[in-house]
């Protein structure tokens, strides 16, 4: 399947859908699809890095690759060429989340090539995960986005009932951290 024809199939894909993977190890993964659309998107990573930073871990999460990484302060939230950064001042990150014109490119790039890597770049499908054991417990919960060639580009975890703040399993599941989850949700879905 070509690259466009990638892209075009996401992008008539899947908002309202909810879809059940099941995971080789007999775990599962919920999706719940929202609207990728760029004033969406661009609302939520605000809502996301501005107002509840402290609470999440985030980065890629592919098989055998899973980043979480954490902030120690408020980034700076930024759009340019339809890029959003989050920057911590030492380090940051880019997401496309909006119209990709190149006009930030160095290299001279014909229109319709431009065009093309801006369906390729964006997210194109977003969701809210929720990953259940073998025996259909949620054990996790956060978001998941993918861009138009439907590769994963950043897993966002939100705060788990069964942890505490060092990621260590507790006796008894605190479900007030489940609070940002539900808020979103009511926000975003």
């Amino acid at each position: 399947m070509s690259n466009q024809s990638v892209v075009s199939n996401l992008q008539s894909a899947v908002i309202g859908k909810v879809e059940v993977i099941e995971n080789l190890d007999g775990s599962k993964t919920e999706y719940g699809y929202m609207d990728p659309s760029a004033e969406r998107m661009e609302k939520l990573f605000r809502d996301l890095y501005e107002n509840h930073w402290k609470q999440l871990r985030f980065g890629p999460c592919v098989p055998g690759a899973v980043f979480e990484l954490v902030l120690t302060e408020k980034p700076k939230v930024t759009i340019l060429d339809g890029y959003l950064t989050v920057d911590t001042g030492p380090w940051h990150f880019h997401l496309c989340i909006g119209e990709y014109k190149g006009t930030t490119t160095h290299i001279k790039t014909d229109p319709k090539t431009i065009a093309q890597q801006a369906k390729e770049r964006r997210v194109s499908k977003a969701a809210f995960m929720r990953t259940l054991d073998s025996s259909c417990v949620p054990r996790s919960w956060g978001l998941r986005f993918w861009n138009g060639l439907n590769e994963q580009m950043i897993t966002i975890f939100l705060p788990n009932p069964y942890l505490n703040d060092k990621l260590q399993r507790q006796k008894e599941p605190d479900w007030s951290k489940l609070e940002l989850w539900e808020k979103l949700r009511k926000e975003y879905a």
